[in-house]
C-alpha cells in the first residue's frame, strides 16, 4: 500500500479514530474513578474512606474539601434546595444544573472543583435522608452515590472531553492543584486561584433559587 494512497489515508483515519475513542474511554473511566472516590469520601469520612486511586483523585479530595470548608453553609443550603426541587431523579436534575452552570462556555478547573464539591455534599445529604449516618465503613454505605458519580463522568468525560484534553486532562488538573498548594492558606494568591470556584458557586445559587 503506497503512502498517500486513498486506502492508506483511510487506514490512517481509522487508526486515529480508534485511538481517539480509546483516549475518550480512558478519560471517562478516570473521571468516574475520581468521582466515585470523592463521593465515597464524603459519605464515609476520611478515616473510613479507602486511599485515593490516583494522584488526580487525591488532588480533588484536597481542593474540593477546601472549597467546601470555605463555603460550607452555602453548599449545604444549595444541596437542600436542590433536593426539594429535583423530584425522584436527582441525577437527571444534576445533569441539567451542570449544563446550565457552564452554559456560557467558560469551563475552568475552579468550576470543575465546585461541581465535585456540590455533588459530594448532595451525596451526603441523600445518604442522611435514607437514615444512614456518614462515617460508616465503605462496605456498609449504600451505593446511592454511584449514579451521581456517573453523571459527573458522563458530563466531564464525554460532553466536555475536548476541553479536558485541551487542558492536559486530569494531569493538567494535578498541575493546577500543585500550584494551589504551593501558596499559603491565607495568601491572596490562593484566594485568586479559588475565585473561579466562587463563580461556580454563584452560578449554582442562581440556578437553584431562581
Amino acid at each position: 500500500m503506497k503512502r498517500g494512497s486513498p486506502s492508506a489515508v483511510l487506514m490512517c483515519r481509522e487508526q486515529t479514530d480508534i485511538a481517539g475513542r480509546k483516549m475518550s474511554c480512558g478519560l471517562w473511566k478516570e473521571t468516574l474513578a475520581m468521582a466515585e472516590d470523592y463521593m465515597a469520601l464524603c459519605c464515609t469520612g476520611p478515616q473510613a474512606a479507602p486511599p485515593p486511586p490516583s494522584e488526580s483523585a487525591a488532588a480533588m479530595r484536597l481542593l474540593a474539601q477546601d472549597v467546601e470548608r470555605q463555603h460550607q453553609a452555602r453548599f449545604l443550603s444549595l444541596a437542600q434546595t436542590f433536593l426539594r426541587q429535583c423530584g425522584p431523579e436527582p441525577c437527571s436534575s444534576l445533569r441539567k444544573v451542570m449544563e446550565e452552570l457552564v452554559g456560557d462556555g467558560h469551563l475552568n478547573w475552579g468550576r470543575v472543583v465546585s461541581l465535585f464539591t456540590f455533588t459530594g455534599v448532595l451525596a451526603r445529604q441523600l445518604m442522611e435522608q435514607k437514615g444512614t449516618k456518614p462515617g460508616l465503613d465503605p462496605q456498609q454505605v449504600p451505593g446511592n452515590y454511584r449514579g451521581l458519580a456517573e453523571t459527573i463522568a458522563d458530563y466531564l468525560g464525554e460532553e466536555k472531553k475536548d476541553w479536558l484534553l485541551e487542558n492536559d486532562g486530569w494531569e493538567g488538573f494535578c498541575k493546577f492543584s500543585h500550584h494551589a498548594r504551593k501558596v499559603s492558606q491565607d495568601s491572596s494568591m490562593k484566594k485568586a486561584l479559588f475565585a473561579a470556584a466562587g463563580v461556580g458557586l454563584a452560578g449554582l445559587t442562581f440556578l437553584l433559587v431562581r
